[in-house]
C-alpha cells in the first residue's frame, strides 16, 4: 500500500538528536537503550520520546515519499527558556534561523546520495519516482524513497526575496508560523499576518511555493487564504473539536481548506487526538481516535479526498505518546484496517493512505 507521510522531522531529529534515519528504528532504540518503560526516564524525553521510524522500517511499511522539515526552534519556546539548554537547532536571530535551515538543508542534500533517496521537486520527479516505487519490493533494501523538503516555520528566511534562493535549492513547501515567527501568527501566539508575511506570500505564489497552514493562527490564517491565491495545504493538522486548541483546525478552517482543494495531514499523537490526554494525565489512546478525526474532515467535505497523513513521529512525541498500536513505522498499515472496520471503501482508504497526497503533489508541484 503506497504511504505517503506529509510531515517528518528527519533533519532536525539528527542533527539535534543523533538519530539517523538511515537506521532501523530497533538500532535506534537500541542506542537508547536506557530506556526502563518508565517515559519520565527515557533518554530523549523532550527529543521525540521513544523513536517509531527509521527507513528500513519505512520502505517495508509502503512510506513511498515524506515531506521532511526544516525546522528550527526558536529560543522563545517554551521547550528551551531563554536557550539555557543550548540546543543546536535553536535560534535567537534570522541570521542564526537561517544558519540552522541551512544545515537542515545541506544534511538532505547528503542523505538523497544514499541508494534508492532522491528528492522530489516537480511533477516529472514525482511521477518517476512513482513508476519505480510501484515496480519495487517491500523487502528491497533500497527501495525508492521520496523527499520533498518542506520548512516548518519561516523564520529561516532572512527576507521574504531570500523564498527565490531557498526554492533554487529544493524548497518546495513553506509554513509560515509554528509558535509566533517574523511572518506570523502561530500556535500560542495569536496575531495577524505581518506586513512581512505577506511580503513573503507574494514571492511564494510568483515562484511556486506551496502554503502549508498548520501552525498558522487564526487571524493570520484567515489573512494568509485571502493574501494567497496559490496551492494550499496542512501538513500536520487534526480537529479543534476534539482537541480544543489554537494548534488544530476549526470546521470553518478545515471548509476553507476544503474549498481551497487542500488535503489535511493527520498526526496520531495522542494529545493531539484526545484534549483531555496529557503527558502528565495518560490513558490508553486508540486508532479508532485517529479515525474519529478523519471521518470528521470527511463528513465536512462529503468524501474522502481531503484527508491524508502527516505524522510528525520522532518530531513531536514518540512511541509512549502515540495510540496502542503503533509500535514503529510498520505499524502505519493499521489505520487503513480501522479504517476498513468502519465502512471505508477501498478506494478511500488508498486515498486516505497516500493517494490524496499524490493527487494534491501532482497538481501542486511544479511542472518541471
Amino acid at each position: 500500500m503506497l504511504i505517503i507521510d506529509a510531515h517528518q522531522d528527519i533533519a532536525y531529529n539528527a542533527l539535534e538528536w543523533g538519530r539517523d534515519i538511515r537506521r532501523s528504528v530497533y538500532e535506534t532504540r537500541q542506542r537508547e537503550e536506557r530506556y526502563t518503560g518508565d517515559p519520565e526516564s527515557h533518554p530523549t524525553k523532550g527529543a521525540g520520546g521513544i523513536a517509531m521510524s527509521g527507513l528500513p522500517e519505512l520502505r517495508r511499511a509502503g512510506f513511498a515519499m515524506v515531506c521532511a522539515t526544516i525546522f528550527c526552534e526558536p529560543c522563545s519556546s517554551q521547550h528551551i527558556p531563554a536557550c539555557s539548554k543550548q540546543l543546536t537547532q535553536s535560534y535567537r536571530t534570522a541570521e542564526e534561523a537561517y544558519q540552522v535551515g541551512q544545515a537542515q538543508f545541506a544534511y538532505y542534500h547528503e542523505l538523497v546520495r544514499e541508494p534508492g533517496i532522491s528528492l522530489i521537486l516537480n511533477q516529472a520527479d514525482l511521477q518517476r519516482h512513482l513508476q519505480a516505487w510501484e515496480a519495487s519490493s517491500p523487502e528491497d533494501p533500497q527501495r525508492p524513497f521520496g523527499i520533498i523538503p518542506l520548512m516548518e516555520g519561516a523564520d529561516p528566511i532572512r527576507a521574504p526575496e531570500e523564498a527565490e534562493q531557498w526554492y533554487a535549492q529544493g524548497l518546495r513547501i513553506i509554513g509560515l508560523a509554528w509558535q509566533g515567527t517574523r511572518y506570523s501568527g502561530g500556535t500560542r501566539a495569536p496575531g495577524p499576518l505581518p506586513q512581512l508575511g505577506r511580503d513573503l506570500l507574494r514571492v511564494m505564489e510568483r515562484v511556486g511555493i506551496i502554503l502549508d497552514m498548520s501552525h498558522s493562527a487564526e487571524e493570520s490564517f484567515w489573512q494568509a487564504l485571502e493574501s494567497y491565491s496559490g496551492p494550499v495545504m496542512a501538513s500536520h493538522s487534526n480537529c479543534r473539536i476534539y482537541t480544543p486548541t489554537d494548534r488544530h483546525l476549526s470546521d470553518e478552517m478545515i471548509r476553507a481548506l476544503i474549498e481551497r482543494d487542500a488535503v489535511i495531514g493527520m498526526v496520531p499523537g495522542n494529545f493531539f487526538l484526545n484534549g483531555e490526554w496529557r503527558r502528565n494525565h495518560r490513558f490508553p489512546v486508540t486508532l479508532e481516535q485517529v479515525v474519529r478525526h478523519i471521518d470528521h474532515i470527511c463528513q465536512l467535505s462529503g468524501d474522502a479526498l481531503h484527508v491524508g497523513l502527516g505524522s510528525d513521529i520522532d518530531g513531536g512525541f514518540g512511541r509512549d505518546e502515540t495510540p496502542e498500536e503503533l509500535d514503529t513505522a510498520l505499524d502505519f498499515v493499521k489505520i487503513a484496517d480501522v479504517l476498513r472496520q468502519n465502512g471505508y471503501t477501498e478506494v478511500d482508504i488508498l486515498n486516505i493512505m497516500g493517494g490524496n497526497w499524490q493527487r494534491f503533489l501532482s497538481r501542486a508541484l511544479p511542472a518541471g
